[in-house]
């Protein structure tokens, strides 16, 4: 489900966790930089997006999400971590030109991201969902030091 990234921005790696109402991900922007884009909304959060940090590809598809005004970014991770049905914690690496589909909404004066999710045997979460994760030849170089 991505509970969990790990990433690597302005020198740093960092790891940060869905729970936590200060998460951010790193954000492609058209013009090849990396900013951090608030992950999802927590329900003591402000404004009406849609309480959670993820968005299934097939409510995207049948536009439940039109009213937020929903545009596709690229989220760029090296990692990302689903807990299994036992709450242990997995780690699962993305190749140098992999990212997950993230879907930015406009709430007011707030930009929220979520990540699109789609079924999938390869989860280990009970929900059976997974990151979208996709390729693309236009992903920044990754360092790959410091993982984990």
């Amino acid at each position: 489900m991505c509970g969990g990234a790990q990433f690597h921005i302005d020198g740093q790696t960092i790891k940060t966790y869905f729970p936590n109402p200060k998460a951010r991900l790193p954000v492609l922007t058209r013009n090849g930089e990396q900013i951090l884009v608030p992950w999802g909304r927590r329900e003591n959060q402000p404004g009406h997006a849609p309480q959670g940090g993820w968005a299934r590809l097939e409510s995207i598809k049948s536009g439940i999400w039109q009213r937020f005004k929903p545009r596709p970014v690229k989220i760029i991770v090296a990692a990302f971590m689903e807990k299994d049905s036992t709450g242990d914690s997995h780690w699962f690496e993305l190749d140098r030109q992999q990212f997950i589909q993230g879907l930015i909404t406009t709430d007011g004066s707030f930009k929220r991201l979520y990540v699109v999710t789609e079924d999938n045997p390869v989860s280990c979460h009970k929900s059976g969902r997974w990151p979208r994760v996709m390729e693309s030849d236009q992903i920044p170089p990754r360092p790959t030091s410091g993982l984990f």
